[in-house]
Parts: C-alpha cells; sequence; structure tokens
C-alpha cells in the first residue's frame, strides 16, 4: 500500500493555512472534528450487521421520514464529537427538528456546522454505498447564543462543505474555497490521505442520472431533457446517453465529480405544495459547492442554487447539477419553455420518425 509522499488531511489544512497568516487554528479543528466522526461512522457502517446497528429505529425525523438506527447513532456522533472543541455556535442537522445549542460547560465558537449525517441510509441494509454531507458557515455573533436565523444563509456564504462517502474505500471530499480534493482513508495509519487533487468536473457528458418512476410528474423543461437524452443519436443530442439512479445523494455526487454526469431531483407536482425534495442547506447547498468549486454547475433549474436565501432550516428545493453545459441547457429549458404547439421531439426530422412527406 503506498502512501508515501502523499499529505495528510492535517498536513493539507496547514498548507492551506498558510495562505491566511492571519487566520487561527479553530477553522483546522472544525474540519479535523468532523473528519474524526466520519472514520467513526465508517468503522460502525464497515462492520454491518455485526455492530448490530442496522435496520430501523423505529422513528421518524422532522420530515416523516423512517430513520434507521445508523442515523441516529451517525447524528449521535456528529454532535459529540462537534460540540466540545469551542470553535462552533451551533449545529443543524436532518435528524434534528430545531438548531443545536452548544451546551455548557462548553464554549463557544465562530462557525456553525450544517450536516446530514447519513445519505442514503435506505441503502444500508442492501449494503450500497451511502455518506454524510456537511457545510460550515461563519455565525453573526459568536457572543450570543445562536438562532433560527443566523443559519438561514445562502450557499455562497459557506467557507467550507464536504462530504465522506462509505464504499469499497472510504474517502473525504473537501473544499475550504479553494477547489476540490478527495483523501482516502488508509486502514494502516488511519488517516485520510490526499489522493485526488484538483478534481475538476468535466463540461460535458453522456450520463444523467434521475428518477424515471415520477416522469408524469415532471415539468415540461425536465421531460424535454430526457426525452432528448433517450432519443441518443436518432434525437436531437446526436448522441447516445446513459442513465444511472443509485438513489443516494453521495454517491451520485461522486460519481459525477470522479467522471462527469448531471443529477437531477427536479421540482414537480407530485406533491404540489413542495418546492422539491432535497433539502437547501444541509444537501443541497455543500455539492452545490463542490460542484462549482470543481467546475461544474448546481442549479435549482431556473436560478442558481447557491443563491437561493432559505427561509427554513429544513427547506427543500428542486436541485440539478453536474457537467456545467448539461446544466446551462437544462436551465434554458426553463427560462425558454417550449411553445404549446411544439411537435413531440421524436417526431423532428433527426429523430425515430421524420414528418410526413406524402411518400
Amino acid at each position: 500500500m503506498q502512501t508515501q509522499q502523499r499529505l495528510t488531511l492535517t498536513q493539507f489544512l496547514i498548507d492551506e493555512r498558510r495562505r491566511f497568516p492571519e487566520a487561527g487554528g479553530d477553522f483546522n479543528s472544525v474540519i479535523l472534528n468532523i473528519a474524526l466522526v466520519c472514520r467513526r461512522i465508517s468503522h460502525t457502517i464497515a462492520c454491518g450487521v455485526l455492530a448490530g446497528a442496522n435496520g430501523s429505529a423505529n422513528s421518524t425525523n422532522v420530515q416523516g421520514e423512517e430513520q434507521k438506527k445508523l442515523d441516529v447513532l451517525s447524528n449521535d456522533l456528529f454532535i459529540e464529537g462537534n460540540q466540545w472543541g469551542g470553535q462552533l455556535a451551533g449545529m443543524v442537522s436532518e435528524e434534528l427538528d430545531e438548531p443545536y445549542s452548544i451546551p455548557k460547560p462548553y464554549s463557544r465558537g465562530r462557525y456553525l456546522l450544517l450536516f446530514d449525517p447519513l445519505d442514503g441510509s435506505s441503502n444500508i441494509d442492501v449494503n450500497v454505498a451511502v455518506g454524510s454531507i456537511f457545510s460550515v458557515l461563519r455565525t453573526p455573533d459568536s457572543r450570543r447564543a445562536t438562532t433560527t436565523k443566523d443559519y438561514l444563509q445562502p450557499g455562497v456564504k459557506q467557507v467550507a462543505a464536504g462530504y465522506a462517502i462509505y464504499g469499497p474505500s472510504t474517502m473525504l471530499v473537501l473544499s475550504v474555497g479553494n477547489g476540490v480534493h478527495a483523501f482516502t482513508l488508509c486502514p494502516l495509519v488511519g488517516e485520510f490521505m490526499l489522493t485526488h487533487p484538483n478534481l475538476k468536473v468535466p463540461q460535458d457528458t453522456n450520463e444523467f442520472a434521475i428518477n424515471t418512476s415520477n416522469s408524469r410528474f415532471w415539468e415540461d423543461p425536465v421531460r424535454r431533457y430526457v426525452d432528448e437524452c433517450i432519443a441518443g443519436k436518432t434525437g436531437e443530442r446526436g448522441k447516445d446517453f446513459n442513465m444511472r439512479w443509485i438513489a443516494s445523494l453521495v454517491a451520485e455526487a461522486h460519481r459525477i465529480l470522479m467522471r462527469g454526469g448531471v443529477f437531477l431531483y427536479p421540482r414537480d407536482n407530485k406533491q404540489p405544495a413542495r418546492n422539491g425534495r432535497l433539502r437547501l442547506l444541509y444537501e443541497a447547498n455543500p455539492i452545490g459547492f463542490i460542484m462549482e468549486q470543481a467546475g461544474g454547475r448546481a442549479s435549482t433549474g431556473v436560478e442558481p442554487v447557491m443563491q437561493v436565501v432559505p427561509t427554513d432550516i429544513h427547506q427543500r428545493i428542486g436541485f440539478i447539477f453536474g457537467s456545467k453545459n448539461e446544466v446551462e441547457r437544462i436551465e434554458q429549458y426553463h427560462q425558454h419553455p417550449r411553445r404549446v404547439d411544439s411537435p413531440n421531439p421524436l417526431f423532428h426530422e433527426r429523430s425515430l420518425f421524420t414528418e410526413s412527406t406524402g411518400v
């Protein structure tokens, strides 16, 4: 196993800090505490059913979703591992109804931590890759207890974001606003080692990911885009596409970061009262930050996701991200809808069927 001449996560953060001589060590401590929590979660997941943590917790979270035992355990590990250091003013989690205030006797710090402790947990029992997602913001005022309003900052205000993916190997993907870098957990030394520096999302792709079981609820711009992809070489795009769907946001994001692609979980009319399915603060914003730092694009379909001003800590939103040119195409379809009398894409000249020529 080759670990020589690779930076550890700690060494990487020290190098990054040198760019800001006036900075203290609090920020590095936040990231290192998160990394330690992710190592603990990784170990528990790797033990599988032997750890006794698989299956349902027989409870639901604030979104009304069934909690797995590992959801609850991972959430507890995030709180336990990050509340004590004096760097945080508070935390928000998918598994908590309200923001978590740092309790006494711990001191408060300058940062806020927002996280999904175990994304894709419904896949645990079938041994599919899952992950943890996190976002770091500055608190408006560390001298007082945090309020819900303190967390309602647009994604452009993030100072760091990332995710851990627990797959064949455990990886931590991180951006501190200077590109995207991936670290692989070395089981021999117990350290995250820099293995994929300066990751870039290809601007073009021939892969898309969407849950087609919801196709009857899609808005027309999304249906138009997917129809073109399915039509392949015979359609408007003139090339074949492959479809992927893992149902784990971290796994989808990781695939796109490594080889390109576009992911769509758009707003639809299945539940008209909702603006989407994924959570803005601790899912869409951190993944959007990673994608854009890697040269990709992240959008609601109509606007950049990181410019959306949150109104609720558990706010849901439509989310489209990945290869820049594909996301921009989908945005154009939202900005310039088809005419009602526009012909079906399958009947365009370059499609499976030609328009009637009288022959």
